[in-house]
């Protein structure tokens, strides 16, 4: 990880970055977001990088180190391009329906799964005829969309003989062979 902590963090135009004791706050068009930093970790923001250095070449601190600077840059690419995950429901009659934050789920359980969204999330689903229903979510913040977009596929995992489930659009699943009914 000290290979990536090494190299700086470039800031595009509109981003924002002030530093708060050990709070770092990075503003841009599509919102606000901070993460606490470690006190061991320097953080150096200059008029085009940041740049952040370790005391030492100790394990915690060189881990630390390629840590904050990942958490930095994905910050900056949030508030300036921001996130998108998109999911797909595989399996007959499944379906989703968003109204307003709430997500609705028909995955062929007895009843419909609610699943309410954090604000920050923008949520659209579609279910065109022919298609498999979709769900794509966009958010600033890298770590709470991958969070919720766990969550979500945890709801239904893809099973390994037919793939229904919930998947990302881009997941590629390890298939089973089923039972073979070959006679010798």
């Amino acid at each position: 990880m000290s290979r990536i902590g090494k190299s700086p963090v470039s800031i595009p135009k509109g981003v924002e970055i002030r530093k708060e004791g050990n709070l770092i706050k990075v503003k841009g068009t599509k919102g606000e977001l901070s993460q606490h930093i470690d006190s061991d970790i320097t953080v150096d923001i200059q008029s085009d990088k940041v740049v952040l250095s370790r005391p030492t070449d100790h394990k915690r601190h060189r881990s630390l180190h390629g840590l904050y600077r990942a958490l930095i840059a994905n910050m900056v690419k949030g508030v300036s391009e921001g996130y998108k995950s998109e999911q797909e429901l595989v399996g007959v009659g499944y379906r989703a329906v968003n109204k307003g934050q709430i997500l609705e789920l028909s995955l062929g359980y007895s009843h419909n799964v609610s699943f309410e969204l954090p604000k920050e999330i923008k949520i659209t689903t579609s279910n065109e005829k022919g298609q498999n229903p979709k769900v794509i979510m966009e958010c600033a913040d890298k770590q709470l969309l991958g969070m919720v977009a766990a969550k979500i596929r945890s709801l239904r995992k893809p099973e390994p003989y037919k793939g229904k489930g919930i998947k990302f659009t881009n997941e590629v699943l390890r298939r089973k062979a089923g039972k073979s009914a070959a006679k010798k």
